[in-house]
């Protein structure tokens, strides 16, 4: 099919008229259909994803489309793009240009990349709250592909080859737009008495939480003597043994980025590190039970392959954990003592696919108010797991992890004593977050932001609650996203240009 769909006629259907490209350019004759181009797309490509993947896709799309509507993101941000072309747009627009418009009315995006290059340009189309937001396709670049997979677009990294690259063409021209939940997360912490305010090196940051530049002095939402950091996200957030892992195996990639340069290796020295960090034998370094520090020490005394000083204690000890199931109202959450990681998720697909809240039964919908995992229903699915066996069960038919709550806001608290640090991790960008050393707090709240358009195809995993097809999609609540009015305008915003920059020197290469 897309050897006979590979000429210029076909191709015709995703070119953007060069006057758009180019401000103060003529239209040129036979450029563009008379009434416009069907699907005009425009293409943003990391070069550094999926080791020399990126590159060679980004000279295919250049040489089937026009150069100037594939962008190389190393070169050019997207919030820089965007703002330039629907100015464009919108000028032409006033203008009465039906060309214009009608290229405004269907444009579609594709942005080739990991889980964190896909995020960096939803959040920016988020923040721009641009006219007529154009729907967005991505390309599974990087290593999990979370998002790419719940969509339908596949998790393994593509052919860069011209027939692979006009079958995807093909496949965002018949794809069907469906909304997606967008989730704003806010950590305040007290200031440390000396030294630095940043307790981590910025590139150890993920670049969703806008690399922990101070929010204005003037945020009615900061606290005197704290740092209030803000940011959002569009898979998971999710804190325990897991973001350890996660941690460890981006630490590896740092020192030796030579070794990351294939998807199947990248996987299999994920699972090494697992083994490593002891995530396979979490219940022996730390039994659920409340046994002394010393004895665990006994039961497994440390080694360099299982560094019990920095495994994960339960999840029970290291957090006070709240939710909000109805507007209005928190009430807290029990938590077992047998559970090292939790995952907030808006997709149904962690950790290269799996689908850790999988479909509740009639019974478990009746007795505990349960529904299935909607990507647009305003509720964050919360996960816990025991350890990585645990998580094998994700790999049989039906299997879940343990099903804590369905929220629209969750609230972690940690205190002093637990541990002096835990890990994090959100949409596969991990970080290693210091808790407190006196009688102080680390507040992480996460809320409903917003909603974006993604492209599906008919393989999507990704369900609407509005499908009519649902049988929960006429008892949604209403979207809770605007309950503070009065909060600063930045408290809405996380990745247009003047909230969300990826600094200079942070290696594209590392956004998943």
């Amino acid at each position: 099919m897309a050897s006979c769909n590979s000429g210029p006629k076909f191709l015709k259907n995703f070119w953007i008229p060069n006057h758009v490209l180019v401000p103060d350019s003529k239209v040129e004759a036979g450029e563009i259909n008379g009434d416009g181009p069907n699907c005009p797309v425009l293409v943003f490509v990391n070069s550094k994803s999926g080791g020399q993947l990126g590159g060679d896709l980004l000279k295919t799309y250049r040489a089937l489309l026009s150069e100037k509507q594939v962008f190389d993101l190393g070169e050019e941000a997207p919030d820089k793009v965007l703002s330039r072309i629907y100015a464009t747009l919108e000028n032409l627009k006033l203008q009465g240009d039906q060309l214009a418009i009608r290229t405004m009315e269907r444009l579609r995006l594709i942005v080739a990349g990991g889980d964190g290059t896909a995020g960096w340009l939803l959040g920016v189309v988020c923040d721009l709250k641009l006219s007529h937001p154009p729907p967005i396709a991505t390309v599974p670049l990087g290593t999990g592909n979370n998002l790419p997979f719940a969509f339908g677009w596949g998790k393994k990294n593509p052919g860069t080859d011209e027939q692979s690259v006009v079958s995807f063409l093909d496949q965002v021209m018949k794809a069907k737009e469906m909304k997606i939940d967008n989730w704003h997360i806010l950590m305040r912490m007290r200031a440390p008495k000396q030294g630095s305010c940043d307790p981590i090196a910025p590139l150890e940051l993920p670049h969703s939480l806008h690399a922990f530049h101070r929010v204005s002095a003037a945020d009615e939402l900061s606290m005197e003597g704290c740092h209030t950091f803000r940011g959002g996200f569009w898979n998971y957030f999710s804190m325990g043994m897991d973001a350890q892992v996660s941690y460890a195996f981006h630490s590896e990639r740092k020192l030796h980025p030579e070794k990351f340069k294939n998807q199947l290796v990248n996987q299999s020295t994920y699972a090494k590190l697992g083994c490593n960090q002891g995530w396979f034998l979490a219940s022996l370094f730390h039994p659920p039970s409340s046994l002394d520090w010393s004895v665990a020490h006994a039961y497994a005394p440390p080694t360099r392959l299982h560094p019990i000083s920095i495994l994960h204690r339960n999840m029970a000890h290291l957090a006070k954990v709240k939710v909000m199931k109805t507007h209005g109202r928190w009430e807290d959450l029990h938590i077992p003592s047998s559970i090292r990681s939790i995952v907030c998720l808006n997709l149904p697909s962690f950790s290269g696919g799996l689908n850790p809240w999988g479909t509740p039964n009639s019974k478990k919908r009746r007795d505990r108010d349960l529904t299935p995992p909607y990507v647009d229903d305003g509720l964050l699915e919360v996960v816990g797991f025991r350890d990585a066996w645990h998580g094998l069960v994700l790999l049989a038919p039906n299997g879940h992890g343990t099903r804590l709550a369905q929220a629209h806001r969750i609230h972690f608290e940690f205190h002093k004593g637990a541990a002096d640090h835990t890990f994090m991790r959100i949409d596969g960008e991990p970080w290693k977050q210091p808790l407190p050393v006196d009688d102080d707090t680390v507040l992480v709240e996460i809320s409903h932001h917003g909603q974006v358009n993604m492209l599906a195809t008919h393989d999507s995993r990704a369900r609407s609650v509005y499908d009519p097809s649902s049988p929960y999609h006429n008892d949604v609540e209403e979207d809770d996203s605007n309950d503070e009015e009065t909060a600063a305008d930045e408290f809405r915003k996380f990745g247009a240009a003047d909230t969300f920059k990826i600094p200079d020197e942070v290696d594209l290469s590392h956004l998943s």
